[in-house]
Order: structure tokens, then C-alpha cells, then sequence
């Protein structure tokens, strides 16, 4: 991939991303859907509030990468954006749905991502969101797509980020020793749960969002 993308660029791919795999129906997007997505209250961590004109400039930027391409439709004159990413770095479904969770919502732990990824793709595991995360780490010639956060203090696992918009820093200081403990199977199924319904609970605010989207462009049939 050419160049290092700046926070809106990878919130506009990451976006576009999702949409495709959850509203296929209604992808490409056009430029005001590209914007819903992107400021979206569910799924996304920070929650931000960009304009048109911030994200058209997003999107002529990843243009002139080929990391977006405009559609137009036989059927409207309105253009249409669709992502390219997915294709030009030839990453298959499970990669594709790790990248898009750590583009929308930053780092984040094996099982954070598992249960925010089951929206676009059912991990069997958590091994097997690791032999994924493998696979972003070692690119062939290409640079890695993702790398693992050293261990930050108080936390017993470690974070796992995308590379897209270059070095990460981080705003605490790293790795402690882990306590020793006994992690019975009843913690470990805990430690599976919890991110378990908190997609549970994302997934109804996703389908919250889209319907009051879809009733948003209902009404406008009528202005």
C-alpha cells in the first residue's frame, strides 16, 4: 500500500469495509451514507462527527491510492464509493473482519476481538483470531498490516492495532510481569462471555442504527 493514512482516511476505509459486509444491499455507499457510517454512535471508538466536505477530502485522498473507487450506477447519477483495500492487499474474510474492527474501534485484546468481529465474520475460536492476527503480522515483502501493543499496566492481555496510519504510541508505559495465577476453565469461559454479549449487544445497536437510517432516507422521498 502506498503512504501512511491519517485517522479520517482509515475511519472512511474501515467504514466502507463494514458496510459492505453487514448492508450489502445498500453498498457502494454514496457521500452522505459514507458520513452516517463514519459517525455512527455503535461500533466505533472514538464516536466522531465529520462533515461532508472532511469526508470527501478523505475520500479523494484514498482515490488517488486506488484504495477507493467512485461507482456511478446506470440506474442514478449520484456517485458511489466502494473500498479497494480488501482486494489490493488480497486479505481474506477473517482478515478482512480483524482490520475493520481495529480500524473502527483501535486496539484491542484477542477476545474483544472475536466477540466485535462476529458481526462480520464467526471466529470457531480464540486460536483461530490469533493464527489471523499471524497472518496480518507476516506480509510477504509488504510491511505488517498489524502488531501486537506490549502488555499495559493492569491489564492481563495483551492489545493487538492495525499499522495503517504508521507508528503507534502509546500513552502508557509497558509490559509488567504477569502474576502468577490458576485460571480455571470456569474464568476461561467468563473471559470468552463477556465479549460474546457485548456483540450481542453491538449487533442491536447496529440494526438500531441502520433502521433509523433506512426510515431517514423513507422520509426523504417525501420532501
Amino acid at each position: 500500500m502506498d503512504g501512511i493514512l491519517n485517522e479520517m482516511e482509515v475511519r472512511v476505509l474501515g467504514s466502507l469495509m463494514e458496510k459492505q459486509i453487514t448492508t450489502p444491499d445498500y453498498y457502494p455507499l454514496t457521500l452522505n451514507a459514507v458520513m452516517h457510517a463514519c459517525n455512527q454512535l455503535s461500533n466505533r471508538e472514538p464516536v466522531v462527527s465529520y462533515d461532508e466536505d472532511a469526508v470527501t477530502r478523505a475520500l479523494e485522498s484514498l482515490q488517488l491510492r486506488n484504495m477507493v473507487y467512485v461507482f456511478y450506477g446506470s440506474d442514478s447519477r449520484v456517485p458511489k464509493y466502494k473500498q479497494m483495500m480488501t482486494t489490493i492487499l488480497h486479505l481474506s474474510p477473517p482478515e478482512t473482519a480483524v482490520m475493520c474492527v481495529m480500524m473502527l474501534r483501535g486496539p484491542q485484546t484477542v477476545g474483544e476481538l472475536r466477540g466485535r468481529c462476529a458481526r462480520l465474520y464467526e471466529f470457531a475460536d480464540l486460536a483461530e483470531v490469533e493464527t489471523t492476527l499471524e497472518g496480518l503480522f507476516v506480509r510477504d515483502d509488504d510491511p505488517p498490516l498489524a502488531v501486537r501493543l506490549p502488555r499495559q499496566a493492569g491489564r492481563k492481555e495483551s492489545r493487538y492495532a492495525h499499522t495503517l496510519a504508521g507508528e503507534i504510541t502509546l500513552t502508557a508505559p509497558d509490559e509488567l510481569p504477569t502474576p502468577v495465577k490458576t485460571h480455571t476453565r470456569h474464568a476461561a469461559a467468563e473471559d470468552e462471555r463477556i465479549p460474546q454479549l457485548e456483540s450481542k449487544v453491538e449487533t442491536l445497536r447496529h440494526e438500531l442504527d441502520e433502521l433509523k437510517q433506512k426510515f431517514a432516507d423513507f422520509k426523504k422521498q417525501f420532501d
